[in-house]
């Protein structure tokens, strides 16, 4: 049944005209596979995970050492605007058309190595606040089932829901160099979680009005970048070494300007030190890995829009599948187009040519020879082929029949 799930988005076809396909060889009901989908038992966030370890841990392999692997931290609305009955239905924000819609926020977690993107774990996000709440969890579940978990989990907090998807992350063994993270996630007390579990981090930070020390004096980002971007320099980011006003970390800020707009800047933050002005920008670049992903799960695997159904579980089911298929996806894209993925070929044909028998090999060489020696004038080839034959005729038998038909015309 999960195959069948997973596949049907490359059939073209939905649940039904498949089951009703006259190709169907499966006795089962699309009331079985709706119950399947429904099992509050699955943990399907797990799933996922172990599939993301597996996967990863294969493809740090293609890599060197020196690669730089990173976490990417972000979110997405899945709307459900004509929905009323869903479980755990709420109003929330849409960052993109600023606007309050009926749906879920899907916070989600992705490793990626700057050509491959892996999702590794995801939360639907209901609302932490009541009144926001369109719809109850179903109080009939029981309380000690992955379900229940999961719809626990749905009313957190987005940064306390963001902090355990990264800490299971860390604890399945997932390697990453940094965290890479939207304006919305780089506030201070976020990425001080973050450096307490030992991970850098590289994020954009919006102007909030929030203070930064440097050199013993509070400034606000404007007020650095004027100090940062001196306007005789040519070039388009400064940074400037800061610490944060609370918990005093120790950053590094990169401003960058906009080219059509000089007026307009980006400000970067990074808790490696180390990097410079320019890894920073190249490490924050890989974060549009995941806006990729979000649009290739909604335009083409149907995230959020193949079932009609009323329950969480189903509705966590159907986003562990559409992240199984691009997981699978990744990997078939790797095994394509990552040229050391052609190795066991490579290693294959070297074993075919060292593998010659040595039969062969002196039946070419001997060939070869005749064929230039005709070419000499008759007096010299006689006397070559004279004592060649006498040289053949001293030989072992197992020479003699290699050459026992030996022909000197040409």
């Amino acid at each position: 049944m999960f195959q069948r799930l997973v596949m049907l988005v490359f059939h073209g076809k939905n649940l039904f005209r498949s089951l009703e396909s006259k190709h169907n060889d499966h006795a089962v009901s699309k009331n079985t596979y709706y119950r399947f989908l429904s099992n509050p038992s699955f943990h399907w966030k797990k799933f996922l995970l172990l599939l993301a370890v597996r996967v990863t841990t294969a493809l740090r392999k293609l890599t060197g050492k020196s690669r730089v692997t990173v976490l990417v931290l972000d979110d997405s609305v899945l709307r459900h605007n004509r929905s009323k009955a869903v479980e755990l239905l709420a109003k929330v924000y849409d960052h993109v058309f600023h606007e309050f819609v009926r749906g879920f926020n899907l916070l989600a977690l992705g490793w990626s190595d700057g050509f491959s993107f892996i999702p590794v774990s995801f939360v639907l996000l209901s609302s932490a606040k009541l009144r926001n709440r369109y719809q109850e969890a179903d109080q009939e579940i029981d309380h000690r089932t992955n379900g229940w978990k999961a719809r626990m989990e749905s009313m957190l907090q987005k940064p306390e829901a963001a902090l355990r998807m990264v800490e299971s992350a860390l604890a399945a063994g997932i390697h990453a160099d940094y965290i890479l993270m939207d304006s919305w996630f780089t506030t201070e007390p976020f990425v001080k979680s973050l450096s307490d579990l030992g991970q850098d981090v590289v994020g954009m930070v919006k102007d909030l009005k929030q203070r930064y020390d440097y050199n013993g004096r509070l400034y606000t980002l404007p007020q650095l970048a004027k100090i940062a971007m001196d306007r005789s320099n040519p070039h388009l980011y400064r940074s400037l070494m800061v610490r944060t006003r609370k918990h005093h970390l120790p950053v590094r800020i990169v401003f960058v300007k906009n080219r059509n707009k000089k007026s307009e800047l980006l400000y970067i933050l990074s808790t490696d030190n180390a990097l410079s002005e320019d890894e920073i920008i190249r490490i924050y670049g890989m974060r549009w890995n995941i806006e990729t992903f979000f649009k290739a799960s909604k335009s083409l695997l149907k995230l959020g829009r193949e079932f009609q159904t009323r329950s969480y579980d189903s509705a966590v089911a159907h986003t562990a599948i559409v992240f199984a298929r691009y997981t699978f996806l990744e990997w078939l894209r790797r095994q394509e187009n990552d040229p050391k993925t052609y190795g066991g070929l490579f290693f294959a044909l070297c074993e075919d040519v060292q593998d010659m028998e040595l039969s062969d090999a002196l039946q070419s060489l001997m060939s070869l020879f005749m064929e230039t020696i005709n070419g000499y004038g008759t007096e010299d080839t006689e006397t070559i082929k004279s004592k060649v034959t006498n040289w053949i005729a001293s030989q072992s038998r197992y020479i003699k029949e290699l050459f026992q038909n030996l022909c000197w015309e040409s």
